[in-house]
């Protein structure tokens, strides 16, 4: 999704020119200069049904003692000896590069060995600590179950093809290692692990959306971004592409999910049967098929996804260095769906950037994608919908069809076509839901295919036509449920409470009791579910620092009978002072303060000797201090995953951090003080080398890069390792926006509109939708504005108060201010959708798990619940009435 710039980047003109016929070069010459996308192998597969994986499963087990009872003898020195190493291919997208798969007690790496020596920017090689190991996924490539794929906690993957027998032995080998922050890994079968999962109901019970629940099945069912032969899978949603005005209430407005793409058009219904029906193979060997092409493939990804590298240069690859002919691209949104229903031979289905990534439609590096033969017209970005007017715009509103109450109540049929009961046998043959049977895993067994040519054509087939996911239901999948049966459920059983985001119209406020008007709230933490055995339950638990700086701990449970969640407060003897120094001219603001994500430690900012000072939650006092800025930190924040943490200071300069070594049990933090030699060097220098870090602590953060660019003091901060992306905000007002992976500066942008000489930036927060909000201040006026994190220009509203917090959920943000309004409105274009007048300052904004409510501590020493609170009425009753107490300015 965040685009980076390109600085030796091919404009493809030769494929151009190849295209038009304006060259007499010839076009084998130039297809040998490119070379053949893909490799054959001869990896052979051994497992061929589902008993394999259980097998696994058993063997994992005896792997796991035998490795614990070895490595339990193994000196401390050989920590990073490798202990195995196995031949393997890395798969990316079309490529199939050869090298070595190593693997220590505490790392996992890759060796390239088919780059040329001296030759770094070309090579793939990689290494990662196993603390970063997040999700390991046995994987099919070419229907042979020999590959894995592997999930970071910073949201790179790798996909790795090796043999069958090799690949098990090396999952085992990386689960025996006990990696500490893996969430799932398991040799189950798909449809066992979706059964697993609990997905499936929580998607019934609309506590997942679709785009979600469409995700993890793909991801269930082998999809991968790391092969286009397997890439996700998404469906066409919408049939009007004409209105200037989409009517997302109108079911006319759908396509028919119940049917394949190929048959929406129930005039291709007769056709289609017909095909299948009268299929003769002469030789016997090729089964009956309604579709000789597939939804999904290398192809039809290519297509979508032409106008951005790498996705270019594979296109010209798979047309033998040229261009497709203009007619034939993907130019306009409607033409294309125009096209599948004129043609059954044409079944292409989405991808998931038509529902996140607006700059796939653009033509952002200017190719010359030629002109259309009927009308002269030269093909540039995507022509989009009347409905439409920017991609932004687009995908904006395709998502919110997404998640519309029609998809939601339909989406199961078009699961059961492509990941259900629908995908094989005697149902899909009267579904019209058969396709040619090179795309079904065991249709064709490579590995027994003698002759080398003809095992490589099978594999160029396979690898080119689609794959079909792998079947992860053998029954009808369940509707879901609608959004007042869902919200009865939940209410009724008091066990959750719903995403008020759901059903705004049934919000209401409640005050608690939180602190003294003359010593406000001005930091709350989210709530944390403390670590606890399997046999206890018990509260939530979040944190509060006051303008003095009197650290509490609170309890959260966000679903009671009477008010509709409990919320407790610390005595005052358990309350804790800060003890630190923080700098005179600083005002403490929830800006100064991070908890990590074990809550735990809370990282403070604002300290007069320029320090990061850490705090036990326990104990309310400093456990390690780290000196790298020059002048004092003004900001911080952490990223979701708990790896890094950002600070901002007033010396223009931001710092990453590293804090994923600070995991440790509460009995282990000691006080440690540690110094630094030196302030932050070129942006994306390291830092880590500056400071004089005594190793007794694991407490304190590490400074790993320093980000230079701003003229002022730094005023805010936010992080995002899912992105990549670091974003500041300073008082010369400007925004900057940073890869954290290389430190760099990637982009400026600036609020719109602002006037006066001095505008400052006051908060700055980045969505999982890709964009960047901040809040300005000029000399006249409060502002608020949206970029996307490629620095397209979304919004911008001037608010009534100071603005105190922005928080985004989803494709909203919320903010609050001085005012003491909360202010709902949609990313893109930024319009209200709605208000929260509270009338009192709000100091600072928390949104809890699940968007259950919204915590809003304000001036007067109370804290405001936002939520959707249960009605008394609604005990005995079916019917769900209105609390609406705030207006709905816009849906």
């Amino acid at each position: 999704m965040k685009l980076e710039p390109n600085l030796y980047h091919n404009p493809h003109t030769m494929a151009a020119s190849l295209r038009d016929n304006t060259t007499l070069d010839d076009d084998r010459r130039l297809s040998a200069d490119f070379g053949s996308a893909i490799i054959p192998s001869s990896t052979p597969r051994d497992i061929t049904d589902e008993e394999g994986f259980v097998i696994l499963e058993e063997d994992l087990r005896f792997s796991q003692e035998v490795s614990l009872g070895d490595e339990a003898q193994a000196p401390e020195i050989d920590r990073e000896k490798i202990i195995v190493s196995y031949e393997c291919e890395l798969i990316v997208l079309m490529s199939r590069i050869k090298g070595k798969l190593e693997i220590s007690t505490t790392s996992i790496g890759f060796v390239d060995q088919t780059a040329p020596p001296h030759s770094a920017d070309m090579k793939h090689d990689f290494k990662f600590s196993l603390a970063l190991l997040r999700e390991i996924h046995l994987r099919k490539y070419n229907l042979r179950r020999s590959a894995l794929e592997i999930f970071l906690v910073d949201q790179r993957s790798f996909f790795i093809n090796l043999t069958t027998k090799i690949r098990n032995k090396v999952f085992s080998k990386i689960l025996s290692l006990q990696p500490p922050n893996i969430q799932y890994g398991s040799g189950r079968a798909p449809s066992e692990l979706l059964k697993a999962s609990g997905l499936m109901q929580k998607w019934v019970n609309r506590e997942i959306s679709n785009f979600d629940y469409l995700m993890h099945l793909n991801t269930i069912a082998g999809r991968s971004y790391n092969d286009l032969s397997q890439y996700p899978i998404f469906p066409w949603i919408l049939a009007d592409y004409t209105s200037g005005i989409l009517d997302l209430t109108n079911p006319n407005s759908f396509r028919d999910l119940s049917k394949p793409i190929g048959v929406v058009n129930r005039k291709h219904e007769s056709e289609v049967r017909s095909k299948y029906e009268n299929f003769e193979d002469p030789s016997g060997m090729i089964p009956k098929f309604h579709y000789g092409t597939h939804y999904s493939n290398s192809a039809g990804v290519l297509h979508y996804l032409l106008r951005m590298e790498p996705f270019t240069t594979l296109h010209v690859e798979l047309q033998s260095g040229r261009f497709d002919v203009a007619d034939r691209q993907f130019h306009s949104i409607a033409q294309t769906w125009k096209q599948l229903m004129d043609s059954p031979n044409d079944v292409k289905e989405l991808i998931p950037e038509f529902f996140y990534m607006p700059d796939f439609l653009r033509n952002i590096n200017t190719l010359d994608l030629g002109m259309l033969q009927t009308t002269k017209e030269r093909i540039s970005d995507v022509i989009l919908p009347p409905w439409a007017d920017s991609p932004e715009s687009f995908i904006a509103i395709h998502r919110r069809a997404l998640e519309s109450e029609y998809v939601s109540a339909n989406l199961h049929h078009w699961i059961d076509l492509v990941f259900g009961y629908k995908q094989k046998g005697r149902a899909a043959i009267e579904a019209l839901n058969v396709f040619y049977y090179c795309s079904y895993e065991g249709a064709v067994d490579l590995d027994k295919i003698a002759d080398p040519k003809e095992r490589e054509a099978h594999e160029g087939m396979i690898n080119n036509f689609g794959q079909t996911p792998s079947q992860l239901l053998r029954e009808h999948h369940p509707r879901r449920l609608k959004a007042d049966e869902s919200l009865m459920r939940l209410l009724k059983h008091e066990v959750k409470r719903p995403d008020f985001i759901n059903y705004l119209d049934r919000v209401s406020n409640v005050y608690s009791e939180l602190s003294t008007e003359k010593d406000p709230v001005i930091y709350l933490s989210v709530p944390r579910t403390p670590q606890r055995s399997f046999l206890q339950t018990g509260p939530d638990v979040l944190i509060s620092v006051t303008r003095s700086g009197v650290l509490s701990t609170h309890t959260w449970t966000p679903y009671d009978k009477e008010r509709g969640f409990i919320f407790g407060t610390d005595s005052a003897k358990s309350k804790k002072v800060l003890s630190a120094a923080f700098h005179p001219a600083v005002k403490l603001s929830g800006k100064l303060f991070a908890l990590n994500v074990e809550g735990k430690l809370l990282y403070t900012g604002g300290i007069w000797d320029c320090s990061l000072k850490v705090f036990s939650i326990h104990k309310g006092r400093p456990v390690a201090s780290v000196a790298a800025h020059s002048d004092v930190i003004t900001c911080l924040a952490i990223d979701s995953s708990g790896i890094y943490l950002v600070t901002g200071s007033r010396d223009c300069t931001c710092i990453i951090w590293s804090i994923s070594n600070t995991n440790l049990t509460q009995s282990s933090i000691g006080l440690v003080g540690l110094t630094a030699g030196g302030t932050s060097g070129e942006s994306g220098s390291s830092l880590t080398g500056g400071s004089s870090v005594n190793s007794a602590s694991l407490l304190a953060p590490q400074p790993l890069k320093g980000l230079q660019g701003h003229e002022s003091a730094i005023s805010a901060v936010a992080i995002m390792t899912e992105f990549d992306l670091v974003v500041s905000g300073s008082l010369d007002g400007t925004v900057n926006l940073y890869s954290i992976d290389s430190g760099q500066l990637i982009r400026t942008v600036s609020p719109q509109g602002c006037t006066g000489v001095n505008i400052e930036i006051s908060f700055v927060a980045i969505s999982y939708q890709g964009h960047v909000a901040f809040s300005a201040l000029d000399d006249t006026s409060c502002s608020v504005h949206a970029f996307t994190i490629n620095g397209v220009h979304v919004g911008s509203k001037y608010v009534s108060g100071r603005v105190t917090n922005l928080v985004t959920i989803l494709d909203l943000l919320v903010v609050s201010d001085d005012a003491g309004d909360i202010t709902i409105s949609r990313l893109n274009g930024l319009k209200p959708i709605f208000d929260i007048p509270l009338h009192i300052p709000i100091e600072t904004l928390v949104v809890t798990p699940g968007n259950t409510h919204i915590l809003a501590p304000l001036r007067d020493g109370n804290l405001a619940v936002v939520g959707v609170v249960l009605p008394n009425t609604l005990v005995n009753s079916s019917v769900i009435p209105s609390s609406r107490k705030h207006s709905i300015l816009t849906v």
